[in-house]
């Protein structure tokens, strides 16, 4: 043990320069890595760039940094840098293998920050599932449903499938399916509805709202009503016109049919002797 312990002490006084030089490029290296970093990171903030990609890349540019300083202090201390690489790269390899999942959310997380087809606070139909985003990660992005549901979907889901943005555009259409009877007059109803049309305040007279005769269909004559509206108004216009067409038509004689069907009964004659 003596001797182990005197052989240790003689080689780390011959490499003592050697372990000095390696520690500082550590120390050195890390401190450079740091301020590298941020400075990158404050040339991402004044871009404007999205806070939750430049963190990432902020990040990213630190930790290359730290395996250049890390290889930089193996080689000082004469160690074969050729075979750590080897070794890294199949540490690597195996590592991006495992978690390939879970990169391609980073991926598609990076993909969506910079092209942004949604920001925080839009309500969007993503992967199926509708509601207003709350967070864009890199992993995930969290949506609230309208019925205050927390709903965490996969960065790479979104990216795979269709993204609807609802709340994009300044204005919406809201498309409503009227049904009379073949029995009304169509041309009171298209003026019963351009008044409703007409007296609310939050329809917009540009563009123009629609009324026409859709379909015949097979219980009703089916007249399409669609008006602009601004979309922060959709919802509560779509529910007040709703309601007061079917009111309006109430009071104005016009019905609003349901499907039914007409049974027809046969007696063969033959069947009517045996009885």
């Amino acid at each position: 043990m003596q001797e182990l312990i005197v052989a240790l002490k003689v080689y780390l006084l011959a490499k003592a320069p050697q372990i000095i030089g390696a520690l500082l490029v550590l120390i050195i290296g890390f401190w450079l890595s740091k301020r590298i970093a941020n400075f990158f990171g404050r040339i991402f903030d004044r871009k404007g760039i999205d806070p939750t990609l430049s963190n990432f890349l902020r990040g990213l540019i630190y930790y290359a940094l730290i395996v250049v300083v890390l290889i930089a202090a193996a080689s000082q201390l004469g160690i074969n840098t050729t075979s750590f690489l080897t070794i890294l790269g199949a540490l690597g390899l195996a590592i991006g293998l495992a978690l390939k999942d879970s990169l391609s959310n980073i991926a598609a997380g990076v993909m969506l920050i910079l092209f942004r087809p949604f920001k925080v606070g839009d309500a969007v139909t993503v992967a199926g599932v509708t509601g207003g985003v709350q967070m864009i990660g890199l992993f995930n992005t969290i949506l609230h449903t309208p019925d205050n549901q927390k709903v965490i979907v996969p960065n790479s889901k979104i990216l795979g499938d269709i993204i609807t943005n609802i709340t994009a555009n300044d204005t919406r259409r809201i498309d409503l399916v009227v049904g009379i009877s073949y029995e009304d007059d169509i041309d009171k109803a298209k003026a019963i509805l351009w008044e409703l049309a007409a007296k609310d305040p939050r329809i917009l007279k540009d563009p123009a709202t629609t009324i026409a005769v859709a379909e015949l269909a097979d219980s009703s004559v089916n007249l399409v009503f669609r008006p602009w509206v601004k979309t922060s108004d959709y919802w509560a216009v779509r529910f007040d016109l709703t309601e007061k067409i079917k009111k309006t038509f109430d009071q104005e004689g016009i019905s609003i049919p349901y499907p039914q069907q007409d049974v027809h009964l046969f007696v063969e004659k033959g069947a009517e002797k045996a009885s």
